[in-house]
């Protein structure tokens, strides 16, 4: 037998099979990296556009456009991207359109019309109208029809509503009005005009320049789709409840059970394109509708698709968009181009607004969000660029290539200006929401005070009953005090928990945690008796684990809508009067609520404030004071020192210290952070006219007023020396204060930051104050909505 020689070289050299398979596998590794070059750079693309909230399918869009030209450049592999593009896409958009079937009810369709549906169908006719009108002018098809121009209405009429879903969730508007309402009204508007061009598919050919087909292959169509609706609404129900049977949740789900249900929707998808002549993608979207929603086998399947379709299918998506934006075929130097691009937009926008405008005004809507609803429900996406381009990229031209630019364009343009939309509605609610400021500061002289006050256990029951006591006001409008038991979740006691069935109540068994919620209700209540007006009482319990307990307490106050919550100091007095028994848990719990909180917070240091007998409101008590050197935490304190004020029992003092200015200070050192003085200079005109008011209404009788001018923040210490055996209670605020001289340095030595440095040195151990210590910190709207709660109001007046 002669020796067969396989030697690499010389068979590459031969031209033999061998040689395909090398420069295949190089293609394919070009096409890997290329597509993970794609994704990498659209990342970037995310991260630098994350400031202005565009959605990812912005960065993905410039990204694809800029690599779809580059590869339109390489002539040697330019045709087999673009073919091998288009068999990708065509098959990807049939996962799309199945995902957003299933993300969709039919069945709102067959309900009594709601105002959701009477906006999003107000704006598609009007839309439909006007470009129905006015597109015929601008010669967007090379070959002119009624039926090219139904059709290119219809698309305009759209809306993409997972886009604009997830726009919103980024924005934070999900839970407001005008977020559910947007969410809803987008799905009828995607639903119903999704539908629409379906029924299109069956009636007009594509492929014949939107003819119409002959009536036996309408009639073919029609038959198989309606058995596959038939068949898929009668069997999918069946099935899937089986399927979700067998594999209940915690389960993972049977292999041979998923491979049955896959093969069943793949079956569905596909009768109607191959026995019909229908588009497989339409036909995709139609299973999907048509499919049940509900059960653990149609979520698998829609978080599947969707994480398909976002890591693999999009980025790869919007390069075949470049692939046809072709920038070489613009032909910007004609004017038509630029007014096809800008009147498709223009007609798209303007009429969504008209027919939101006009549907809001019927409805009592706010003008400006009637607009708002508009702008966002002409939102387009995937569907709608492939819509644009895919007659291109099956070699049909029915549109110029520079209308087909222009017409992606404006799609894209669509989603850009969406985020800037969001952000007017966000600004608008935060000038009127009534609770953009939860603080005493700002609170209604006319509203009662709300106060959410926890207590660790029936140890804190007499300061609680005399903080009530002092804080209550006028009887008109009086205040409500909401007492919170703070216990903790242990294994121990949530083995006694007691779930009531169909309802997200549990009770609570644990004999001891029963008992002393027992006692500390008695004592309330009794207390409560003996004051018939001006006081409301009411008991809450945050039982959960440590590392949580302060979101139980930050949704009570934002759900009772209070100004303040009170929170116990972490340590507790000892027999000799210095603070013992630290518990770093609840230390936690204090500091997490002081970041979270969405209303100003107080600590209370408790040093015998409530180791007396009550406060009497016959004669003078307890002598109070308030420390004010400057701020938004100072004015708030000094806003619950006037009610205090007014209690008969209370002797309240004043304290201002001031920065003396003729006094060399030696408290500014190298390093220290610069304030803008503007700034500065503004804040000092808001302590001097806020001091000046409360000076007019209350300072005089009961009120005394000290002033201590002071150089320093040595002096600061000397004067917070001098207070001791003076007050039982000193108010102060925990910060806040703009590059104040008077407290500069002392966070060198806090031993407990979240207590500010005024009230850190007043509560230490080593200090010669005994008085009982509150720090309030007033309410600090956070950045992303400025204050405004996310289930805000705008829509109606």
């Amino acid at each position: 037998m002669d020796k067969v020689n396989f030697d690499l070289p010389d068979l590459i050299s031969k031209n033999l099979p061998c040689k395909d398979l090398v420069t295949n596998v190089k293609v394919a590794a070009a096409y890997i990296l290329g597509f993970f070059a794609v994704v990498f750079l659209s990342n970037i693309a995310r991260a630098l556009l994350r400031s202005y909230q565009q959605p990812m399918m912005v960065a993905e869009t410039l990204v694809g456009i800029v690599a779809g030209n580059i590869i339109l450049t390489q002539e040697d592999h330019r045709d087999n991207i673009v073919k091998t593009s288009n068999d990708i896409i065509e098959f990807g958009m049939i996962f799309h359109m199945l995902a957003l079937g299933l993300e969709m009810d039919v069945r709102m369709l067959f309900q009594r019309p709601t105002q959701e549906a009477i906006v999003a169908y107000s704006g598609m006719l009007s839309t439909f109208i006007l470009a129905y009108l006015l597109t015929p002018y601008f010669n967007y098809s090379e070959f002119p029809s009624h039926e090219f121009t139904v059709s290119l209405s219809v698309t305009l009429t759209g809306t993409a509503s997972p886009l604009l879903t997830r726009l919103i969730t980024d924005l934070k508007m999900g839970k407001s009005d005008i977020g559910r309402f947007l969410v809803a009204a987008g799905m009828h508007s995607d639903l119903v005009s999704t539908l629409v061009i379906s029924i299109g598919f069956v009636i007009l050919s594509p492929d014949k320049n939107f003819g119409f087909r002959d009536s036996k292959g309408i009639l073919k169509t029609t038959t198989t789709l309606i058995v596959q609706v038939v068949v898929t609404t009668v069997i999918s129900p069946i099935l899937m409840i089986w399927v979700n049977h067998e594999n209940p949740a915690g389960k993972s789900l049977k292999g041979s059970h998923m491979v049955l249900s896959v093969a069943f929707v793949a079956i569905s998808c596909g009768c109607s394109a191959v026995k019909g002549e229908y588009s497989p993608m339409m036909s995709a979207f139609i299973t999907g509708i048509a499919l049940p929603r509900e059960g653990r086998l149609s979520k698998m399947m829609i978080s599947k698709l969707n994480y398909f379709l976002k890591c693999i299918f999009y980025p790869i998506f919007f390069v075949w968009v470049g692939l046809g934006v072709d920038f070489q075929m613009f032909n910007p130097g004609n004017p038509w181009t630029w007014a096809r691009m800008i009147f498709i937009f223009v007609i798209a926008t303007l009429g969504k607004v008209v027919g939101t405008f006009l549907s809001g005004l019927m409805l009592g809507f706010n003008l400006p969000e009637s607009v708002a609803l508009g702008l966002l429900l002409n939102v387009k996406g995937h569907f709608h660029m492939f819509l644009a381009l895919f007659t291109f990229h099956n070699h049909e031209m029915i549109m110029t290539t520079s209308t087909r630019i222009g017409l992606t364009l404006a799609i894209f343009f669509t989603v850009i200006y969406a985020p800037l939309v969001g952000a007017y509605i966000i600004r608008r609610a935060r000038k009127r929401s009534p609770n953009q400021r939860m603080a005493l500061q700002w609170l209604d002289s006319e509203n009662e005070l709300r106060v959410l006050l926890c207590i660790h256990g029936p140890q804190h029951l007499p300061s609680t009953i005399n903080f009530i006591e002092i804080s209550r006001g006028r009887d008109d409008p009086g205040i409500m005090v909401y007492v919170t038991d703070m216990i903790e979740l242990t294994e121990q006691i949530e083995s006694t928990l007691v779930h009531r069935e169909g309802v997200e109540v549990v009770t609570v068994t644990d004999r001891a945690v029963i008992e002393m919620r027992d006692q500390i209700t008695t004592a309330i209540k009794t207390y409560e008796e003996e004051h018939e007006s001006g006081i409301t009482l009411r008991r809450m319990l945050a039982l959960s684990p440590i590392s949580v307990m302060h979101q139980d307490i930050c949704l009570f106050a934002g759900d009772l809508n209070v100004s303040l919550i009170v929170l116990p100091f972490h340590k507790y007095p000892a027999a000799d009067g210095k603070m013992t028994g630290a518990d770093s848990k609840f230390r936690f719990v204090n500091k997490k609520v002081l970041q979270n909180a969405p209303c100003s917070v107080g600590i209370l240091v408790d040093r015998g404030f409530g180791v007396t007998s009550k406060i009497s409101r016959t004669s003078i008590f307890l002598h109070a004071a308030v420390i004010f050197i400057g701020g938004k935490d100072d004015r708030e304190a000094l806003v619950y020192a006037s009610r205090v004020a007014q209690h008969p029992g209370v002797k309240l003092t004043v304290l201002r210290f001031l920065l003396d200015a003729n006094a060399n200070s030696k408290c500014t050192r190298p390093g220290t952070s610069k304030v803008n003085l503007d700034e500065q200079e503004e804040e000092m005109k808001l302590d001097d006219e806020f001091f000046a008011g409360f000076y007019e209404r209350h300072v005089g009788g009961k009120v005394a007023y000290m002033e201590k001018y002071l150089a320093n923040s040595g002096e600061t210490m000397s004067a917070l020396q001098s207070l001791g055996g003076q007050h039982g209670l000193i108010i102060v605020g925990r910060g806040g204060r703009v590059n104040s001289a008077l407290t500069a340095g002392m966070d060198d030595w806090e031993q407990c930051p979240e207590l500010g440095p005024i009230g850190d040195i007043l509560s230490g151990s080593a200090f010669a104050v005994s008085a009982s210590i509150l720090i309030i910190q007033q309410h600090s709207p956070k950045e992303d909505l400025a204050g405004l709660a996310d289930r805000f109001s705008v829509m109606w007046k």
